[in-house]
């Protein structure tokens, strides 16, 4: 999906005159310079798909993603470091990666602006063990509300047989948590609602896939320590005059790359 509007270059030079001059002085002639320009950013969203299995907020290195609750989705804070773990991680894709672009083309005089989604690889996820501690569950249906795949629902005690070999003599409630584990894939969004903590997880995630590299040009680097000094996962320092960099701890993020003054890294996709 690209969503593409434009507009003349015109209308962009009038509001950078508004926005440069009081509005109470004569800005007839005020002139405005602009000459070709061409910037790209990411842009990550999180769809009202979202399941509230807390899996984007657990695997952010950064910290940057809110807890969600049954009425409330989480959300991207202003502390994110695109780093897209959190599109892999998502097991319903609902965490948009979104590639905005901003053109300006003195030639054809126009501005154009574009938005283009991005596609991310996904990580392996998959149910290892789950279980419900009926000697907790009180059946108020939280855990089926976002499940993705229809694995937990709710039964009357009284209208099902007593499987053999579970232990339904804990029971409070008329109602109980059952679970189809042929069904489950282990994103853990009932185990995040469950107000009484009693669905038991043991899920497999597996390792972020690496779509990006990072270049260095050791040449070029000036020593400022800006890389090091704002890596937010210690993954970069300064050693001897050299760039050394912890592939083990970097998250390809784009946080080094855009601090360095001289571009001596450089975030590239592969």
């Amino acid at each position: 999906m690209e969503i593409i509007f434009k507009k003349q270059l015109e209308s962009l030079q009038h509001e950078v005159v508004l926005k440069s001059v009081d509005l109470d002085d004569d800005i007839e002639d005020f002139q405005v310079d602009i000459e070709d320009y061409s910037l790209t950013e990411n842009i990550f969203s999180i769809s009202p798909r979202c399941i509230r299995c807390d899996l984007c907020v657990e695997e952010c290195p950064v910290g940057a993603i809110t807890s969600s609750t049954s009425i409330k989705r989480s959300r991207i804070k202003n502390n994110c470091v695109k780093c897209e773990i959190c599109t892999q991680t998502c097991p319903v894709s609902c965490i948009y990666l979104m590639e905005a672009s901003a053109d300006i083309d003195t030639e054809n005089d126009e501005v154009k602006f574009s938005l283009k989604e991005r596609k991310s690889p996904h990580r392996i996820l998959k149910m290892d063990e789950i279980a419900v501690d009926h000697s907790l569950c009180v059946g108020c249906g939280s855990c089926t509300q976002f499940c993705p795949t229809k694995a937990i629902n709710l039964k009357d005690f009284s209208t099902v047989e007593t499987p053999i070999g579970e232990n339904y003599s804990k029971l409070k409630y008329n109602n109980f948590a059952d679970v189809k584990k042929d069904l489950c894939i282990g994103c853990g969004s009932c185990s995040n609602l469950c107000p009484q903590t009693a669905i038991n997880l043991k899920n497999f995630l597996g390792p972020v896939i690496i779509t990006k590299r990072l270049l260095i040009d050791q040449d070029t680097c000036v020593e400022c320590q800006l890389c090091e000094e704002n890596c937010p996962v210690e993954a970069i320092k300064l050693e001897n005059g050299s760039i050394i960099l912890d592939n083990k701890k970097c998250i390809k993020c784009n946080v080094c790359s855009t601090k360095c003054p001289v571009n001596a890294l450089n975030l590239e996709k592969m």
